[in-house]
């Protein structure tokens, strides 16, 4: 059985910056952690996240990034799409930590076969505890992203998870 991480990122405290973190949640309400499926909130990251990684073979992480599109747009990156945007000028917020983390995966052998980063671009990222209008209303877009993320990587004939609340 393959399993799945989903990993949501940011700061809580700082507006949109914190928008992996409210996805995450709202996933988490909708759809509950599964013995295929875990739910972890990587906060602003740390390199103990590595073990995370390490123990499940497919990721999906969940960030504010710059897509340099309007506050609000929604961008799903998998596997080399997903690399190479780490990899250049336009990276997610926390460009630094997960693409160490990355780094740490490969170099350990742990890189998930499948992975993919769904951006969601930010508009304030400033002292507030709430997404502002536009991020907020991102936040079931970036959720169906991530359960089309897990019908697609199932074989035929598993089950179908489901969309929306």
């Amino acid at each position: 059985m393959h399993t799945t991480l989903i990993l949501g990122i940011g700061n809580t405290l700082l507006t949109d910056e914190g928008i992996g973190v409210h996805v995450l949640n709202f996933l988490h309400q909708h759809h509950p952690q599964t013995e295929a499926v875990s739910y972890v909130d990587g906060g602003t990251l740390s390199f103990s996240l590595a073990a995370d990684i390490e123990d499940h073979d497919r990721l999906i992480v969940v960030d504010a990034a710059q897509l340099g599109l309007e506050a609000g747009a929604v961008r799903c990156m998998e596997d080399q799409e997903m690399d190479a945007f780490l990899g250049a000028a336009r990276r997610s917020v926390h460009e630094v930590g997960l693409l160490d983390l990355m780094d740490i995966a490969r170099l350990t052998d742990s890189l998930p076969a499948r992975r993919a980063l769904i951006g969601i671009q930010p508009d304030v990222t400033d002292w507030g505890e709430t997404p502002t209008p536009a991020v907020r209303a991102a936040i079931p877009r970036a959720a169906d992203c991530v359960l089309d993320l897990l019908d697609n990587w199932q074989p035929a004939s598993a089950n179908h998870t489901g969309t929306g609340p």
